[in-house]
Formats: C-alpha cells, sequence, structure tokens
C-alpha cells in the first residue's frame, strides 16, 4: 500500500475527559438503532473541545438542526423512510445538545421540546402508532408516551423509565425499538426531576418515592383491550434502576423486572464516583449555585460545575451538601427488596466500577424473587454504564430473557 494514502478526512479519535468521551460512546452507540451516524459524530468532535459543555451543546444542537430541516425536505416530498430516519438522528442530536446544558437555561427546554417533536415527526413517518400521554403529580405534568407495535396482539407491554439524563425518546432508541423488533407494546414514562418533566415544568424536583406515578401508569396500562395482567413488565436504565426497583418492591402488578443496573443506595453508587461525601462538607465550605462561578477551574472545571449546578436544581436542595444529604433519601431496605417477589434479570457492566458491581450482587442476595444476572464485558464491547457501546447485545440479553420469562405466565 503506497505510504501516506489517504481514504478519508474523519479520523477515529474521542477525547481525553472520561465523562465527554462516555458521552460520545453514548451516540455512537446509538447508531445501531437509528440515533446517530459514525461518521457525524466522530465529525463532531473534532469541532469541540475537550471537557467544553458549551462547544458541545453548540456542535451537537447545529447538526441536528441541519437534520431537521433536511428531514422536513425530504418528508414533504414523500420519501418517509429517509425523513425518518434523519428526524431520529435529530432528535437524538438535540438530545445530546439539552444534556450538556443548565437545566434553567431557556436553550435545554428548546432543545429538549425539538427533540420530542423530531421524535413525533420520525414515528409519524415510521407508520407506527404513537400516543403522547400526560400524567400528573402535584401540579407537575409529566409525559409519557404508549407505542403500540404493528400485528401485536397487545398482550405483552414493556415499560421502560430512564434515569438521571436519559430522555423518553432516547429509551425507544436505545432499548424501546430493540422490544418492538420483537412485538412489544411499550409504556414510556417519567417522574418528577427527570429531563422530559424538565421541559415542561420550570422546575421539578427528584421524589424518592416513585410508586406514586408509577400506580398511575400501571392504572393506564391494565386499562387498554387486549393487555394480559400477566404479561407486563418494568425496566429501569441508570438512575430508573432505583426507580424501577422502588415500583416492583411497591406494586405487586409488576409482572417482570429488568434493571440496567440495580442502584440499591444512589448515595453510595454516587460517592463512589467522586471519592468523598459531600454531604459531610462542614456549613462553612458548603456551596451553592450562585458560588460555582467562582470555583476556579483549578479545583473545578466547566464541566463539572455544570454538573454540580443541574444536580442542585434538580434535587431541589440549595447547596451541594444539602444536595447529598438529600440523594441519602434514595435507597431501598433489605425488607423493600424482599418485597420484590416477580421475576428480575439485573445487568450490570465490568466497567462500571466496584461500587455498581457491589450493588447489583446485592440485589442479587436480598431480592425476594427469583433473580437472574448478566455481567457484560469488555470483550463484547459492553462493560460501559448501560452497555450503550454494544445495545444490541444488551437487548439480546434482556429481551430473549423477558421472552422467556412472561412466556411462563398465563395467557390469560
Amino acid at each position: 500500500m503506497a505510504a501516506g494514502l489517504e481514504r478519508g478526512s474523519t479520523r477515529v479519535a474521542g477525547f481525553k475527559d472520561p465523562e465527554m468521551d462516555h458521552q460520545l460512546m453514548r451516540q455512537l452507540g446509538a447508531v445501531r438503532y437509528g440515533g446517530a451516524a459514525v461518521g457525524q459524530c466522530l465529525a463532531l468532535a473534532r469541532q469541540i473541545q475537550d471537557a467544553d459543555a458549551q462547544s458541545w451543546a453548540r456542535a451537537f444542537a447545529a447538526t441536528a438542526a441541519h437534520q431537521m430541516s433536511d428531514a422536513d425536505r425530504r418528508e414533504r416530498k414523500g420519501h418517509a423512510v429517509s425523513a425518518r430516519d434523519q428526524y431520529l438522528m435529530a432528535c437524538n442530536g438535540f438530545r445530546a445538545a439539552e444534556y450538556y446544558l443548565p437545566v434553567d437555561d431557556p436553550l435545554h427546554r428548546e432543545y429538549g421540546l425539538h427533540s420530542r417533536a423530531a421524535f413525533l415527526h420520525a414515528m409519524r413517518c415510521s407508520g407506527l402508532a404513537c400516543r403522547e400521554l400526560w400524567f400528573s403529580q402535584e401540579g407537575l405534568r409529566l409525559p409519557a408516551y404508549h407505542l403500540r407495535t404493528p400485528g401485536s396482539a397487545g398482550d405483552r407491554v414493556l415499560m421502560i423509565v430512564s434515569g438521571y439524563d436519559g430522555t423518553l425518546e432516547e429509551s425507544w432508541l436505545a432499548y424501546g425499538r430493540a422490544a418492538q423488533e420483537r412485538g412489544y407494546d411499550l409504556l414510556l414514562f417519567t417522574g418528577p426531576g427527570q429531563m422530559d418533566t424538565w421541559r415542561f415544568n420550570s422546575a421539578s424536583h427528584f421524589q424518592a418515592d416513585y410508586e406514586k406515578i408509577a400506580h398511575q401508569v400501571l392504572d393506564y396500562v391494565l386499562s387498554q383491550p387486549g393487555v394480559n395482567p400477566q404479561r407486563v413488565a418494568l425496566m429501569g436504565i441508570s438512575f430508573g434502576g432505583y426507580f424501577a426497583m422502588r415500583v416492583a418492591a411497591f406494586e405487586p402488578r409488576v409482572q417482570a423486572l429488568i434493571l440496567n443496573s440495580p442502584i440499591i443506595d444512589l448515595h453510595a453508587y454516587m460517592v463512589s464516583f467522586i471519592g468523598l461525601d459531600p454531604a459531610d462538607l462542614p456549613a462553612a465550605d458548603d456551596f451553592g449555585v450562585a458560588d460555582l462561578s467562582d470555583i476556579p477551574d483549578s479545583v473545578m472545571n466547566a464541566q463539572v460545575r455544570l454538573m454540580s449546578h443541574n444536580l442542585m436544581l434538580r434535587f431541589g436542595r440549595p447547596g451541594f451538601a444539602q444536595t447529598y444529604q438529600r440523594i441519602r433519601d434514595f435507597c431501598l431496605t433489605d425488607a423493600d427488596m424482599a418485597r420484590i417477589v416477580c421475576p428480575s434479570l439485573a445487568l450490570v457492566g465490568d466497567g462500571e466500577g466496584a461500587e455498581p458491581l457491589r450493588q447489583w450482587q446485592a440485589f442479587q442476595d436480598r431480592t425476594g424473587g427469583a433473580c437472574a444476572a448478566w455481567r457484560f464485558t469488555a470483550a463484547e464491547g459492553a462493560d460501559a454504564h448501560c452497555q450503550v457501546g454494544n445495545l444490541a447485545y444488551s437487548a439480546a440479553v434482556s429481551m430473549d430473557w423477558l421472552d422467556e420469562t412472561l412466556a411462563q405466565k398465563a395467557v390469560g
């Protein structure tokens, strides 16, 4: 081969910053189900400054806006498949931009609503039956989607709840589309404090008693024609692993549970990543959102300041130490876990860290029902949080388990 031969200008290079590199992998992983294009992700990475949240948000929003316009043109010309594909990439691009913005920035809401609009356009172009739903809790409007799979009897329903920064639309791209390929109907829902909820409420805060919203969701699901109450499953993604576990502990109508991954103690989980417990900060050393701009980059870079800003707002506490004190409430007791008697599947990646692995094992030891488990490896390209690098293999493991589990349930 000739020296210096060039076959293209795109290079496979990510970021030195581990969090931003994980977000890039998250975007690349979405390629499997139509949420991104490899070349475009890598081209964007070359435009973004390492650990610079603003440059990330600008780059992804500009590309998503171009994809949205392109999809509009193709849809007007009757090219429904091409339009759908472009809308899905625009949807996930706006989500990526939304991720790296303060939740109280008007652009956060704008990009989130653009992501939602692109998703609904894609569903229309796909011919998929997607119903927008609204649940409510303490005055909050909580969005949800009910998706019917063509040709399904409607008897098997998978409910999916995401976590800290996932969205309804990303849940469909990363997990729901795989479930629909296997004939499941979907109910994607969200609760207080979650990303989708912030789009429609100027402020909302995470609540530990997540079963309150799930009661309404299950009432709706079980009221639908054709649904078999023995074939209603729940899947929790990331922080949604805590939410889903909490729901299953207090809602016996859940017949099968997938946790990706199990989060029994959110405080211990989060503290493990930073190596210290901010809840123990002396009051004199605590800081709030207004203080973040005074913290030098040598102590806290811009990306970490943004994440700290959003964390305090979304948990509804004025200080960083107070936020971590509040996070202690997001914990299940041994008695709570013993209440979970439906079959469950616990997933985790080798690369997630010692504490996530400990909680994954603890759930298996303490749940009151039969529990299967799977630990993904680097060799599978799936060792990262929520298997973002190999979503298809994650779906093979989780959906095959669910098929086999629900097949054992009574038909009617």
